[in-house]
């Protein structure tokens, strides 16, 4: 349910559950988890297969505790920690707990069309505890409360004006966009890298 590739200093990270919309299981946060943890590339990339990045947790798995496992934050930090360079590349929507990975992530592209929603008010779940202080971050308090209060789906063209989306590129160059941005960092060095990541905080 997770694919991985290394190739020319990148480590690509497929989610690989169409037919469910990439919802996600323990066992799927585990391996994403792992996969960034144990990368030695320069640049990761999260990208998913069919027309969803991420319908967030299997909702069967989160009636069963799966809402509240330390899994979503372990892999929210590795992303955030990581000294390389994280791309998003949404290939669809992203909704729920998958907005965790997203957030965490350096840069977020998207294919046209996709939203963004987190309905953990409706369905009566807390949101992952990093996610509501990254997406305030990246977006401001009240565009934040759109979101989770408000529970709006934002599309990524209006995301992209918000700074939330970097960029829209069509699906047919999404990843050549993701490894394009990771170009640079592919050839720096490991710490040049961790340098400037650091400085800029």
């Amino acid at each position: 349910m997770i694919e991985i590739e290394d190739s020319d200093g990148f480590r690509l990270l497929r989610l690989s559950r169409p037919d469910k919309a990439n919802a996600l299981t323990e066992a799927m946060l585990s391996d994403l988890a792992e996969a960034v943890e144990t990368s030695t590339t320069k640049a990761i990339i999260l990208t998913g297969t069919g027309k969803v990045f991420s319908a967030g947790a299997d909702l069967d798995a989160a009636k069963a505790g799966l809402a509240t496992s330390p899994e979503w934050e372990r892999l929210s930090g590795a992303l955030a920690a990581y000294p390389g360079l994280t791309v998003a590349a949404l290939n669809g929507t992203v909704a729920g707990g998958a907005m965790g990975m997203f957030l965490a992530c350096d840069l977020r592209i998207s294919v046209p069309g996709a939203k963004i929603f987190y309905p953990v008010m409706k369905l009566g779940f807390l949101p992952q505890p990093s996610d509501p202080g990254r997406l305030r971050k990246l977006v401001g308090p009240s565009r934040a409360e759109r979101i989770f209060m408000a529970g709006q789906k934002i599309t990524v063209e209006e995301a992209e004006s918000w700074g939330l989306i970097d960029q829209i590129v069509p699906l047919d160059a999404l990843l050549e966009t993701a490894k394009d941005l990771a170009a640079d960092v592919r050839v720096a060095t490991p710490e040049h890298a961790a340098a400037i990541k650091s400085l800029i905080g």
